[in-house]
């Protein structure tokens, strides 16, 4: 039997302020580990926060705080992440982090799984920002479609409505995925696709679905002018059952349970949507995993062409079903 506690955090950052932000983060591993915590997942861009001003915004208004949100968006090899990688090893947990990832000009909403040594075991982007945050965000690509051994169990990490991307989920299904990590921001009630209720809804269907568990993180909003709560944190069984207790959408607070492993067994003993209940025959799958960078630039007097990335260089294979 192998036992693993989890914890999906349910809480408000400090907004766009990247250094209080980060020390709230520690706050929270701390007290993560605290409870007996082997793995404590973060929501959607925790850092610095969800840009909420995308949806109620005209472009024009919204420049100022494009500004300040992209001077408190953190490098991954900055300071701020340094010092979460640094609590991660302090407290000897695996830290699944959301954040707005500043990679020179451009911002991706990354998400980033240290292990319990502060190693960073997996740097991913969100493939495709939703509808709004197209203008602020860039996309990911199949390179961050990994799930990844760890002490823990397999363990692999989505954004939001990548959770609606069927052909994305199955990806991530067919690499016998074990704890799966969903970040996603603050809910509101404008519209009912965005509302608490369709979320749950997606993180229930993807744990039976993949017969996995899911650990659902999100944001809450108590500082914001016009928003109250919008919490909906909790973590749910391979039968998609909800295994921690409820917290007021108000609150901030952990959402933390005991995964038993051995479950996903019994649940797959019903529906294993990458085995027995595949149809090969009828279906074919694959996920290209290459790296995209804009440009392969090489060393300067190179006298040829340089490759295309991942050109017969030890790239990630495709996953074929």
């Amino acid at each position: 039997m192998t036992r693993v506690r989890a914890a999906a955090v349910q809480a408000e950052p400090v907004w766009f302020d990247l250094d209080a932000t980060t020390a709230k983060t520690v706050e929270i591993i701390g007290q993560a580990a605290a409870e007996g915590a082997d793995l404590v997942a973060f929501p959607e861009t925790w850092l610095p926060g969800y840009p909420l001003f995308l949806w109620g915004m005209t472009a024009g208004e919204q420049i100022p705080l494009a500004a300040l949100y992209r001077a408190n968006s953190p490098h991954i090899d900055g300071p701020e992440i340094a010092r979460i990688r640094e609590a991660a090893a302090e407290h000897e947990i695996t830290v699944v982090l959301g954040l707005s990832e500043r990679d020179h000009g451009s911002l991706y909403m990354a998400q980033l799984i240290i292990g319990p040594d502060g190693n960073v075991l997996l740097h991913r982007r969100k493939l495709k920002p939703t509808f709004v945050e197209r203008t602020l965000f860039g996309e990911g690509d199949g390179s961050g479609l990994q799930v990844i051994d760890t002490p823990l169990g397999r363990l692999g990490a989505l954004n939001c409505w990548e959770h609606l991307q069927p052909l994305l989920k199955f990806s991530m299904y067919a690499q016998h995925e074990q704890i799966h990590v969903g970040a996603w921001p603050p809910f509101g009630d404008q519209l009912a696709q965005f509302s608490a209720e369709a979320s749950i809804a997606m993180s229930r269907t993807y744990a039976m679905e993949g017969g996995v568990f899911v650990l659902m993180a999100n944001g809450v909003m108590n500082n914001v002018p016009g928003f109250t709560g919008g919490g909906a944190a909790g973590i749910y069984g391979p039968d998609g059952a909800l295994l921690s207790e409820p917290i007021d959408p108000t609150r901030e607070g952990l959402a933390v349970a005991d995964l038993d492993l051995d479950a996903i067994g019994i649940a797959k003993g019903f529906a294993d949507p990458v085995g027995h209940y595949a149809r090969p025959d009828v279906f074919t799958f694959s996920v290209d995993r290459t790296a995209r960078p804009a440009a392969s630039v090489g060393p300067v007097g190179e006298s040829e062409p340089a490759r295309p990335a991942g050109a017969d260089d030890g790239e990630l294979p495709s996953i074929a079903m």
